[in-house]
């Protein structure tokens, strides 16, 4: 995937100026890691008359079939494509815009510590795009790229030149030619209308997406003749989103016109205050629930099976109603992590007596585990391979029999919403499953069925109405005697 940008210069404002503009230096090779591959970043030319600075994005598209599970959009996206022979790698899409975005944040927003008087200067420009996905063809890629100042050529790119008859692919050959226009909006343009031409996106699109496509659009999205289609496209065509960013550009035109604020016009609510908390990490909403239900249970010795670094622990150890905490994992590493963020070897007598930190593996039964109030298996589950959970949950809920198991999981259902996590992707690289709610509820009742316990299940984190919430538990809490005759 290839695109270059091009300008000329003359002695007092010499083309290498955009070395600058872009952050990047015209004699260096660089190489930027991207989600699905690799962006390098080089300059073919570079004189005072004409410097040229070329991307080109190496994507891996196993890799991209593989994190997307081949399907939807983290896979092949178009159905009449095979899932490891596709044009990802090599036409334009939301991947490059993506990766410009990255590479040259800083041109795009038009900051340029060097030389701040360099990105408001407008300069002759010439982009180049050997293969763009149109789907509408040249006349849209015309439509959408000439009302803002740029001269087009798009020439199509036949299906086999060997057959003419064929006619024609839904890829054009894009030059683009401006004389009036400042590369911090060249950028922003190309950001937002090469996935509208692809008419597609290699991740979930989520409410978040009409903030960014008004940033992008700023100063020429609102006026433009086909501002409709571009932010249907670009929002993949999701109704309530499209609705929703086209009342906020009309707001924009409206105040444009009236040459005055947004906010002046818009003022029915009061804004929301600025001092308004922001709601606490996914992580800390976690452990607090996580707590929360240890008290409930009145936990005093606890196992933390699969501790990590020790967040939890450290948590615990802050409530004195906890008097044995025990951080179990089968990395060393993480162990010692955790005794460093404990401050193990600083600690006084009586908390040091509190805590205890080994390495063992929940694949096999362990007598240490055995005569503890309550377990905590927090985003643990996932990080195993199914046909291993057999072995875990003997070793828990069989073997150590703790009275009270703590079990919490993601939510995959929930991943739709998270903005930039691509369709199909779990949330780790190391998470061999991510169940949805259903799922979760069935391999929770079938554990407490085998072992004699009773479970119920509590949303951790925001409970969206149709997703979920972000992360599940469930609370399994050993059945008495006269429990298991009722049932």
């Amino acid at each position: 995937m290839f695109l270059t940008i091009s300008t000329t210069g003359v002695p007092e404002r010499p083309a290498t100026d955009l070395g600058f503009l872009l952050h990047k230096h015209p004699g260096k090779a660089q190489a930027f890691s991207t989600s699905y591959g690799t962006a390098q970043v080089f300059y073919p030319e570079a004189g005072a008359e004409r410097c040229t600075v070329a991307l080109l994005l190496e994507v891996d598209a196993v890799a991209l079939v593989r994190r997307g599970k081949g399907k939807g959009r983290g896979g092949a996206p178009d159905a009449a494509l095979a899932q490891y022979v596709n044009d990802r790698p090599y036409a334009a899409s939301s991947l490059l815009a993506v990766a410009l975005s990255n590479v040259f944040s800083s041109a795009m927003r038009g900051v340029c510590a060097a030389r701040p008087e360099l990105p408001a200067q407008p300069r002759p420009l010439r982009v180049e795009v050997p293969a763009l996905p149109a789907r509408g063809g040249p006349d849209l890629v015309r439509k959408l790229f000439e009302p803002l100042g740029w001269t087009v050529d798009a020439q199509p790119v036949a299906l086999d030149s060997d057959f003419p008859e064929w006619g024609d692919s839904r890829y054009v050959r894009l030059a683009l030619e401006a004389g009036t226009l400042t590369l911090a909006e060249a950028l922003r343009h190309l950001y937002v209308l090469l996935p509208v031409l692809d008419d597609t996106k290699h991740y979930w699109v989520s409410a978040d997406e009409v903030d960014k496509l008004l940033r992008a659009g700023e100063g020429w999205l609102p006026a433009h003749p086909e501002q409709k289609l571009i932010t249907s496209r670009y929002l993949s065509r999701r109704w309530s989103l499209t609705r929703a960013a086209m009342e906020r550009l009309e707001l924009v035109r409206l105040a444009e016109a009236d040459d005055s604020e947004v906010d002046e016009i818009d003022n029915a609510v009061e804004a929301e205050s600025e001092t308004e908390e922001k709601p606490a990490p996914l992580a800390v909403q976690r452990r607090d629930a996580v707590v929360a239900a240890l008290r409930a249970a009145g936990a005093a010795r606890v196992l933390d099976l699969g501790c990590g670094q020790g967040q939890l622990v450290q948590e615990l150890l802050r409530d004195p109603a906890f008097t044995e905490i025990v951080g179990v994992d089968v990395s060393m590493r993480a162990l010692t992590i955790a005794s460093r963020r404990l401050k193990l070897d600083r600690m006084g007598e009586r908390q040091a007596s509190r805590v205890t930190l080994f390495q063992g593996s929940l694949a096999y039964t362990d007598r240490r585990l055995k005569g503890y109030d309550a377990a905590v298996l927090s985003e643990v589950i996932e990080h195993l391979d199914l046909p291993r959970l057999p072995a875990l949950e003997y070793a828990v809920f069989g073997a150590a029999r703790p009275r009270t198991v703590l079990v919490t999981t993601p939510n995959v259902e929930y991943n739709v919403r998270w903005e930039s996590l691509p369709a199909g992707h779990v949330r780790h690289g190391d998470h061999r499953f991510e169940w949805t709610r259903a799922e979760f509820r069935a391999w929770a009742e079938a554990v407490a069925e085998r072992h004699g316990y009773r479970v119920e299940f509590a949303p951790v984190g925001p409970d969206d109405p149709e997703v979920g919430p972000p992360t599940q538990m469930a609370v399994f809490t050993i059945e008495t005697a006269k429990e298991a005759k009722a049932a």
